[in-house]
């Protein structure tokens, strides 16, 4: 199973992302570039959307990879006290940035980051505690990847045109853990599929 811990934002700021990147891609050579969120947005209008659950746009707090079967139920509980350790936190979508040359563009984030840093960091060592292998630690960087590049691209634009982009704050009082599920079809275009599997509260959200 594929697995990541993340923190996911509410539908209504998930809605104001969403009309920041239907701005985002009417800039020129937007259609080179891979968009991530929901299928369909913005031929449909929000109302068509699903309702809870939806994971396309979210925080990682920690990569876990492929995770064996019999070692999800203790990270899934180690992932839970992790939760329970650190409190709830206030959180907003805020402008953006850049990764690799242009291959990754992202939303950033405002508020309590340092909160959320450290519960990036004991959603890792959960991880490594549940027996589950993880790649050397780097310092945790909050972002929201909103499109993707294969090649090196100027996104320049784009990163100026979010700069402005600032959603409404909300709690963060859980932690997710999230199933991804790779493209299978061969379908041009085709994002991964991701699953919440567990909910785990954060403090006194308890």
């Amino acid at each position: 199973m594929r697995l990541f811990a993340a923190v996911l934002p509410p539908e209504d700021v998930v809605q104001e992302l969403a009309f920041e990147v239907a701005r985002l891609r009417r800039l020129p050579g937007a259609d080179g570039m891979r968009w991530t969120g929901r299928a369909g947005w913005p031929r449909g209008g929000a109302a068509d959307w699903p309702r809870g659950g939806a994971a396309d746009w979210h925080f990682t707090l920690a990569f876990y990879g492929e995770v064996d079967d019999e070692l999800v139920p203790e990270l899934t509980a180690r992932l839970g006290r992790a939760a329970s350790r650190t409190d709830p936190f206030e959180l907003a979508l805020c402008g953006g940035g850049q990764f690799g040359h242009g291959r990754v563009l992202w939303a950033g984030a405002e508020g309590d980051l340092r909160t959320m840093r450290l519960l990036a960091e004991r959603a890792e060592a959960a991880a490594r505690k549940a027996g589950v292998p993880m790649d050397e630690h780097r310092r945790y960087k909050a972002h929201l990847t909103v499109a993707r590049s294969r090649d090196a691209v100027d996104v320049r634009p784009y990163v100026g045109a979010l700069h402005a982009f600032r959603s409404r704050t909300w709690t963060v009082d859980e932690a997710v853990l999230v199933r991804s599920d790779l493209p299978t079809s061969g379908v041009p275009g085709e994002q991964p599929r991701y699953t919440p599997v567990a909910r785990r509260a954060l403090g006194a959200a308890r």
